[in-house]
Formats: structure tokens, C-alpha cells, sequence
């Protein structure tokens, strides 16, 4: 089960009225449970490896009108001229597809919405980040083979 989908699983878990959920397959065991603090991921039967990560608390908040939807993966800046393409995962950032290759980008290139700036790391699985903007890179924000949050501000670009 890959990151996403069981992000996917939360989600929808944290939207209905299940107050818990067990999944068990031969490769992974999870358990949700809603209003606790402890979510617990078994890695496999063979290498059980405890991986304990802190449950948002749900709760239930009166409706308010609707707003306008911003990407969150592209934010602006204190310079309102400037863009920032932002993680959209917890990872380890990394600037080119391997130790001998070159960066996806660098400062000063012009990049297009679709192209592969970067790879984030995330429970061994490499995730290629592609730009959903046009501009030119103006800062990398983030070392290579750095840990990287959720959100966290990577490139800052000039938009075209």
C-alpha cells in the first residue's frame, strides 16, 4: 500500500462515522483509530518494524462560505512577485535522480508547468515533484538530501 493511498484511507476514514479500522494483508498491518494519539503502521509479518505517527484530532466545524481554492503546492511570497513551489509530502529532497546526475534544475533556468524539479523520498518510494507553474528558478531553498516537511517552501520562482 503505497503513501498516498492510505493517506487516501484517512481521509476517508476521518470523514465517516468508523471510530476504528484494522487493516491486515501479508505485507502491512494498520489500525485507525479516531480521538487517540497513536497510529501504528506495521512494516511487514517478516521485519515488524513499528512506525508510530501522531492522529490529527477530528472534530466537527460549523460550515463556512466557500473560498476560493488556492494550489497549496505553489505559494506566494513575501516579494509578491516571486511564486514558491512547496512539498506536497514529508521526505528527504533530493536535487537530481541519482548521486552522478545532473540537477533537475538550477538557479536561472526556466522551467514549465509539468516538469520535474526535484525527487522526495518518502517511505523508500522516490516521488518525482513536477512544477505546476512556468517561470524561472530564482532560489533553492532546501539543501540535496535534506529532510523536507509537509508545505515546506522549496524553489522560489519568477513567474512568466
Amino acid at each position: 500500500m503505497e503513501t498516498r493511498e492510505i493517506q487516501k484511507l484517512i481521509d476517508f476514514i476521518s470523514k465517516s462515522d468508523l471510530d476504528e479500522v484494522n487493516i491486515e494483508t501479508s505485507e502491512l498491518k494498520l489500525k485507525i483509530k479516531r480521538n487517540t494519539e497513536v497510529k501504528q503502521i506495521m512494516a511487514s509479518p517478516n521485519n515488524p518494524q513499528m512506525i508510530s505517527v501522531a492522529a490529527p484530532q477530528i472534530t466537527e466545524t460549523p460550515a463556512l462560505p466557500a473560498a476560493p481554492v488556492a494550489d497549496k503546492s505553489v505559494a506566494p511570497t513575501a516579494d509578491s512577485n516571486l511564486l514558491t513551489i512547496t512539498s506536497p509530502m514529508i521526505g528527504t529532497f533530493y536535487r537530481s535522480g541519482g548521486p552522478e546526475k545532473p540537477s533537475f534544475i538550477e538557479v536561472g533556468d526556466d522551467i514549465q508547468s509539468g516538469k520535474v524539479v526535484c525527487i522526495i523520498e518518502a517511505m523508500k518510494l522516490f516521488n518525482e515533484i513536477e512544477s505546476e507553474i512556468s517561470g524561472k528558478i530564482v532560489k533553492v531553498l532546501v539543501e540535496d538530501a535534506t529532510p523536507v516537511e509537509f508545505d515546506q517552501p522549496l524553489f522560489l520562482v519568477e513567474p512568466n
